[in-house]
């Protein structure tokens, strides 16, 4: 699965590249690059979140790892059994996905956390389509917020007018996926309340049914 891996040198996006150029002289010891997909071979289950967050997965080089969303995440892929071992925010903690990916619509780490339309096209065009291609065994697309979820459709040649994003809003591709949706699982909507735990972890256990029907 080596071909749904974005090249560490990507630079097709200049604002991004120039930004991680900056990052590397201000935090050297962070991976300061196009973060990889997380993935176990042959995954039923591709959870598809948004970009790098500065000192997450910009810092450890694994999606979702280091920050807040990741431990609500994290917890919510071990109690519906698609990981083993511990989460320690760290990418050599020795957690391993079971029938599940991890991936982000933009790879790199944008300014303030916020990828421009262009840098979601190049990174859909350049990565996201082939990936969704790639995986001969996917059965569910959870996507995590609007931004995830309309890049999604548009990569599956969908119509956004009538597959509409919502939280917990399901709707098939045309080899019969599951595209299941969910409010970002960050801290601002936690804190909020827009997302609680339950809601959260209601839509795993949705995701758990999908992949095991």
């Amino acid at each position: 699965m080596s071909n749904v891996n974005a090249p560490y040198e990507c630079r097709k996006c200049p604002r991004l590249a120039h930004f991680l150029d900056e990052k590397r002289v201000s935090f050297p010891t962070y991976f300061n690059g196009p973060v990889p997909n997380f993935y176990s071979p042959d995954p039923k289950l591709m959870v598809i979140g948004l970009a790098p967050g500065m000192h997450g997965a910009n810092q450890t080089g694994r999606p979702f790892t280091g920050d807040w969303a990741g431990d609500l995440l994290y917890s919510a892929l071990e109690i519906y059994g698609f990981s083993t071992g511990s989460y320690d925010k760290r990418a050599d903690d020795g957690l391993e996905l079971k029938n599940a990916m991890i991936t982000n619509v933009v790879r790199c780490v944008p300014p303030q956390n916020k990828p421009i339309a262009a840098e979601i096209n190049t990174c859909r065009d350049s990565y996201h389509v082939n990936q969704l291609k790639a995986l001969p065994k996917l059965k569910v697309m959870l996507c995590l917020g609007k931004i995830s979820h309309d890049s999604t459709l548009r990569a599956l040649g969908m119509r956004l007018a009538s597959h509409k994003f919502g939280h917990g809003t399901e709707y098939e591709d045309d080899l019969g996926r599951t595209i299941l949706s969910s409010y970002h699982c960050s801290r601002y909507n936690t804190n909020t309340k827009r997302l609680t735990e339950r809601m959260f972890f209601d839509i795993f256990e949705r995701a758990r049914e999908l992949c095991d029907a």
